[in-house]
């Protein structure tokens, strides 16, 4: 059975689903109307390889095997494979539009983070800042390790030093 012929065969419900997930229509769509679309043309789905998948195991003790049910079992698996296409399409469309937001929120995070560490930009124009005080801060050089491998080597470090001192001194 061809896939137009098979679509035709379909229920009015099931041939709107289908419809929703041509380009044109996918393209009015934004993130959330295709999160919910796919939301339910993968119910569809799950819905048919489930029944597919029943029938198939329910023929297999009468017609003596799982080759033999396969063939006649086709019109339930052609049908799942309709919606798992459609399914494919809505998956697309719906990747593209979340690396989409996903480029336009990292370009707003850029900008604010620009706008946050420019002084400048925010300043009236004409006006100065004035310089940033030098001052001796505590005697600490570093701030303590904030990773794991930093803190072993730091800890490791200061055993050494602990241990030539003892040796020192035992002397």
């Amino acid at each position: 059975m061809a896939a137009k012929a098979l679509v035709n065969s379909l229920t009015r419900a099931q041939q709107d689903l289908l419809r929703e997930t041509d380009r044109d229509n996918l393209a009015l769509l934004d993130e959330d109307g295709l999160v919910e679309l796919h939301t339910r043309i993968r119910r569809a789905r799950d819905k048919h390889v489930g029944l597919y998948r029943r029938e198939a195991a329910s023929k297999v003790a009468t017609v003596g095997g799982r080759g033999k049910a396969h063939a006649k079992n086709t019109r339930s698996r052609e049908t799942a494979e309709v919606f798992e296409d459609a399914l494919a399409r809505v998956s697309r469309a719906l990747a593209a539009a979340a690396r989409a937001s996903a480029n336009v929120l990292r370009a707003e995070r850029l900008a604010m983070a620009r706008a946050a560490r420019s002084p400048r930009s925010t300043a009236a124009p004409g006006t100065r800042r004035p310089p940033a005080k030098r001052g001796t801060s505590s005697q600490r050089s570093r701030p303590s390790p904030d990773q794991p491998v930093l803190r072993k080597q730091h800890a490791s470090s200061r055993a050494m030093g602990a241990r030539r001192q003892a040796k020192r001194d035992s002397r």
